[in-house]
């Protein structure tokens, strides 16, 4: 039989365990995961509260309430617009004493009439409009419209809804402007006025105001449409107006919103909101703000709004008119009267020597065209000026001096 040969082992001697290194360092390693995974956590549910997502627990949907991040940098500025200038847009409230009916009956023999009998007056509201404060003692600035009732009492009405009663301290005999001042206002902050040259079309604008009488401070945003419109507005008293060189806009506009302001995004007013279009949508139009700048001017330092007169009447020429005229030039103002006198007596414009037939080319220097119309130059200048014409009389070209005198209603 075979014998398995014999090995000779050799016990070793037992020696001090030393890996205890090791494992202390793979436990740090677990911790320091766990920590990172941990912060990580508390990092992404962060981030997904601040994104607004909803979060689930036990099948229980949770919304995250959180500040609205506005999502673009235009989206940021007509946020700020509207709170910078807000408190600045006030609503105007028309009352009048009313007479209030009650209903009585009489009887004639075998009928019972009915009538109704006044039993005395009640202060009721009559119009309520918009405005914006225009000075740091209490001017304001809407339109005339709005405040056209002579015999009503005004109050206008703050965002914080404090009311002021309110005094028209002039109405615009020209434009559809109106100044009144606030009794007893002091530091107010008024709205910065902006300059219709750098208006462009398709630009931001914000319109703010009582929309419908009821809804105060309403915003709408939308862009310039148009520029150097010219439109003839039809009240609720079927009273018309020519209102020339204004702006068109999309933005809405609304009754109530009439004397509101249409801001640019510098937070600049450009315009007054003055009227709708019935017949389209999304068509408004507003008073461009520097029409409204000198009417503002003159309150401050004569206490009315004034306007320079010449004293005739003239169309405006372009190509038909001047076919249609036989007239020698297609520019200008041609002085016609048609069934009227085309000089007005004891007038400035009489007293300066224009004859009817006379096409006036340009005022100071300044040429009178359909799109830049004798009553646009001239509103540029105030009562008592003296300007210079130059004028086409029987084909000869000559110059006139005149000073303008005041236009009166």
């Amino acid at each position: 039989m075979y014998e398995l040969p014999e090995f000779n082992i050799k016990k070793k001697e037992s020696k001090p365990f030393k890996g205890w290194f090791l494992i202390i360092v793979f436990l740090l390693g677990l911790l320091g995961g766990a920590s990172a995974s941990y912060i990580f956590y508390l990092k992404l549910k962060q981030e997904i509260i601040n994104a607004g997502v909803p979060i689930i627990h036990s099948e229980r949907v949770v919304e995250i309430e959180k500040e609205y991040i506005p999502q673009t940098t235009q989206e940021q500025k007509i946020i700020d617009v509207v709170k910078e200038n807000s408190p600045s847009v006030v609503s105007v409230v028309a009352y009048k004493d009313m007479p209030v009916y009650e209903q009585s009956y009489s009887q004639d023999f075998f009928f019972i009439i009915p009538r109704l009998e006044q039993k005395g007056t009640e202060r009721q509201q009559v119009g309520a409009g918009t405005g914006f404060i225009v000075s740091e003692d209490g001017l304001i600035l809407t339109n005339k419209h709005v405040v056209s009732d002579v015999d009503a009492e005004y109050v206008v009405v703050m965002t914080d809804n404090k009311e002021y009663n309110a005094k028209v301290l002039a109405r615009d005999p020209v434009q559809d402007l109106a100044i009144m001042k606030i009794e007893g206002g002091n530091n107010l902050k008024p709205l910065r006025l902006g300059n219709v040259d750098d208006i462009q079309i398709g630009q931001t604008v914000i319109a703010i105001g009582n929309a419908l009488g009821r809804f105060q401070n309403t915003v709408s945003v939308g862009v310039v449409s148009g520029l150097g419109r010219t439109i003839v507005a039809t009240g609720t008293d079927s009273t018309t107006e020519r209102l020339e060189d204004i702006i068109q806009t999309d933005t809405a506009i609304n009754r109530g919103n009439s004397g509101g302001p249409l801001i640019n995004l510098k937070g600049e007013v450009v315009g007054i909101n003055t009227a709708i279009s019935t017949e389209g949508q999304g068509i408004g139009f507003a008073i461009s703000i520097d029409k409204a700048k000198r009417s503002i001017e003159q309150v401050k330092t004569i206490g009315k709004i004034s306007y320079p007169y010449m004293g005739l009447r003239y169309v405006i020429l372009d190509k038909e008119v001047s076919k249609a005229r036989s007239a020698d030039v297609d520019y200008g103002a041609l002085v016609v009267g048609d069934n009227d006198s085309a000089v007005i007596k004891d007038s400035p414009a009489e007293e300066a020597g224009i004859k009817e037939g006379d096409i006036i080319l340009e005022m100071n220097g300044e040429k009178v065209t359909k799109d830049n119309s004798l009553a646009r130059i001239i509103s540029k200048y105030n009562p008592f000026e003296k300007v210079n014409l130059k004028v086409l009389r029987d084909g000869q070209e000559i110059y006139l001096n005149i000073v303008l005198g005041e236009w009166k209603e």
